[in-house]
């Protein structure tokens, strides 16, 4: 049995390229019989293979006299095996009621600082690192029964994976039952945990009841179905995330925002979750907190009105836009509103350059003399002689408005706004260059028909729009 055992999870190893040469792995050992099997096996590959070995034990401060029971037994083990070890405490009660988190979350903070402590000693400039965690297939099948219940999608479904960055699993190709047969016959020291017999956790009552009912009651081979399953999920998972990666760059902005246009509404379902999902994840850099509401919603955005936004986690939103809906960080917005001046600049009819906080803006008058009219979106040609006050650069102001009719007829800036689709967060943003109340020109965007270049224009105005000078 022994023997079977490490040839199980040596070819495991193998197939899944857990340990490169010369690597340090990082065992993380509770004093658990899981655990404690792990350790042994790590040391027997160790004979044939090139690493280091080093133990993590992590004292949570919970269970009294146990846990230092526990601390003992492990680095009495590890001395016996003349394997590094180190024990970091931590008193979790203290700290979950500090973070405001749950003792298990708080546990696997304290985990984390922990292995990343041991990681440090090593020097991982010298040597690349693993952290080995003693979960098992029965481990495996308990989290899918627990994400199942919970609704965390197809990933939830295989989130215990052989290989996960920097984690591997070394175990996860036995079962509870394979791990106890072997840590009998090898005479193993291994300690039960209390809490594990408590049903006040979800995962208990799982392990201790849902499974061995299943098993019992419904196929014997039940847990190892459900690792099969998990391993082609697996797959699936990762493939419907590359192929979302590769789709959603399409849509990426120079900003970094993401615009998705209506092409990419009419693409499958599952494929359109996944390419939010990834924008989500990828503009806040984090995967806790963002779940199948937020994507839903973000999906259903497209049929709102525009201007219609949504607030995301991790300070992001969803914008209903002309051109489809944007996801984006909320600062970027809100930055760009803040810098946005009110201070109106003359805009005297005499050549130069004017520089305002809106931009620099370059004037030449000279006189008409039947040049085809120049059609450039930043430099525009107005009749001079039609112009009655002095012109100023602003933004929009109320009473705004704009000639759209060669009759005269006037549209408020608003709606002229509207109907060219300009976005409701830019409007306060875009220079108008105005006289009185009256809009001459929408910079970036259309003139008013009562300066137009006519038959009978005498002086043009060439007015440059140069870019930004703001801060």
């Amino acid at each position: 049995m022994q023997e079977m055992t490490l040839d199980k999870v040596k070819r495991f190893a193998e197939q899944n390229k857990m340990i490169p040469e010369n690597s340090m792995i990082i065992a993380g050992v509770s004093g658990g019989n899981d655990s404690m099997t792990m350790l042994h096996l790590l040391k027997s590959l160790q004979a044939g293979w090139n690493f280091g070995l080093r133990v993590v034990h992590v004292n949570h401060g919970i269970r009294g006299e146990e846990a230092e029971r526990d601390q003992k037994v492990v680095e009495d083990i590890c001395r016996q095996w003349e394997i590094p070890c180190s024990s970091y405490c931590y008193d979790v009660p203290q700290l979950s009621e500090k973070w405001k988190l749950g003792t298990e979350e708080t546990g696997r903070i304290v985990r984390r600082k922990a292995f990343k402590a041991e990681k440090k000693k090593c020097g991982q400039q010298e040597c690349v690192c693993r952290i080995a965690l003693a979960h098992n297939k029965n481990d495996l099948a308990e989290t899918m029964l627990h994400h199942l219940a919970r609704g965390t999608g197809l990933r939830g479904l295989c989130s215990l994976k052989p290989v996960n960055g920097e984690v591997i699993r070394p175990l996860l190709c036995l079962e509870r039952k394979e791990i106890d047969e072997y840590i009998k016959e090898c005479g193993i020291p291994g300690i039960l945990d209390s809490t594990n017999l408590e049903d006040e956790y979800t995962r208990n009552r799982i392990r201790r009841h849902i499974l061995p009912m299943m098993e019992q009651e419904i196929n014997t081979k039940a847990i190892e179905h459900m690792a099969e399953t998990s391993r082609i999920l697996t797959e699936a998972e990762e493939f419907l995330t590359e192929e979302a990666q590769a789709l959603v760059q399409r849509y990426r902005e120079t900003d970094g925002s993401y615009c998705l246009k209506e092409d990419f509404f009419y693409k499958k379902e599952i494929l359109k979750s996944y390419g939010v999902r990834v924008i989500l994840e990828t503009l806040s850099g984090q995967r806790r907190d963002l779940s199948q509401i937020h994507i839903r919603q973000t999906l259903e955005l497209y049929l709102c009105q525009v201007s219609k936004r949504i607030d995301l986690p991790y300070g992001l939103e969803a914008v209903r836009s002309y051109d489809g809906v944007c996801i984006r960080k909320k600062f970027c917005r809100k930055s760009s509103e803040m810098a946005s001046p009110k201070e109106e600049f003359a805009l005297p009819l005499s050549q130069g350059t004017v520089e305002t906080s809106y931009g620099r803006f370059e004037i030449k008058i000279f006189p008409c003399s039947g040049e085809k009219i120049l059609e450039k979106k930043y430099t525009k040609w107005f009749d001079c002689d039609k112009i009655r006050c002095s012109l100023s650069v602003r933004t929009r102001k109320s009473g705004d408005y704009l000639v759209i009719g060669k009759g005269g007829e006037s549209k408020k800036l608003t709606r002229c706004m509207i109907d060219d689709r300009v976005p409701k967060e830019s409007r306060e943003q875009i220079p108008l260059i105005a006289d009185g109340e009256e809009i001459v020109w929408i910079v970036g965007g259309r003139i008013s028909e009562r300066y137009k270049i006519t038959s009978c224009t005498r002086n043009i105005l060439e007015i440059t729009y140069q870019g930004g000078t703001r801060k």
